[in-house]
């Protein structure tokens, strides 16, 4: 900030393993957005190491940056970011199509299993105004997880949609996890929190918690529950 220098984050040590599902909690200006931007591989640290899936990217050129985002990183954002003149299809393809490494041969069949997996199959030629937010992000979902990422990180995933559609989404993350799939979500909802597998807190640039949930909510539960009518008949 002109000449001061603001450290955003501050002797942060964290590991996260295959397969886990990991919440990011903390209030504004506590540093989840520059962590996730650094996991992510939007920007580069300016000091300390950061290794994503056995490779170490604090040295990488622009050009290798954007090669892991394609070929190791799925995003999941707030507001959807789906072409709003492009089918569901066409959305899901397009990252498929900066793949220089030409890992998919087919990217429309891709796009394709990618779409059924998270339910939209019936969607395909739909563009993003002709489905409600649920399926937008659902759609959102389908296009981190096309290029098979080692990683898929949800930014406020939920912070557009209703309690049902957000416990929905949930539901399909935590299929998604227990697939093998990792995920790091950031949110200010402590109750989705527990649908993750850990938590971190953070506070003023540094991790202040790290739990381990031991008992992880399950979001088809609490969407049975939330759907079940508050007046039922009782039999003596």
């Amino acid at each position: 900030m002109g000449t001061i220098n603001v450290h955003a984050l501050r002797d942060v040590d964290l590991s996260v393993q295959t397969g886990e599902f990991l919440a990011v909690m903390g209030p504004s200006g506590s540093g989840k957005s520059t962590l996730m931007n650094l996991l992510g591989c939007l920007d580069q640290p300016s000091s300390g190491d950061y290794y994503l899936d056995g490779k170490y990217v604090n040295t990488m050129s622009a050009d290798e940056y954007a090669d892991i985002r394609n070929q190791k990183i799925g995003f999941v954002f707030q507001g959807f970011n789906l072409l709003p003149r492009t089918t569901a299809l066409e959305n899901v393809e397009l990252p498929l199509f900066y793949d220089r490494q030409s890992r998919f041969k087919n990217p429309r069949e891709s796009a394709l299993k990618a779409l059924d997996r998270v339910g939209l199959s019936d969607r395909l030629d739909h563009i993003p105004n002709q489905l409600s937010g649920g399926q937008q992000q659902r759609v959102a979902i389908a296009r981190a997880l096309v290029n098979e990422p080692a990683i898929i990180f949800a930014d406020e995933p939920t912070g557009n949609l209703d309690s049902r559609t957000s416990m929905e989404i949930f539901s399909l993350f935590q299929e998604l996890n227990d697939d093998g799939i990792t995920i790091v979500m950031v949110t200010h909802e402590r109750d989705f929190a527990f649908y993750a597998k850990r938590i971190i807190e953070m506070h003023d640039g540094q991790i202040s918690q790290d739990i381990i949930i031991s008992k992880r909510r399950n979001a088809n539960v609490d969407l049975a529950r939330y759907l079940r009518p508050e007046t039922e008949e009782i039999v003596a």
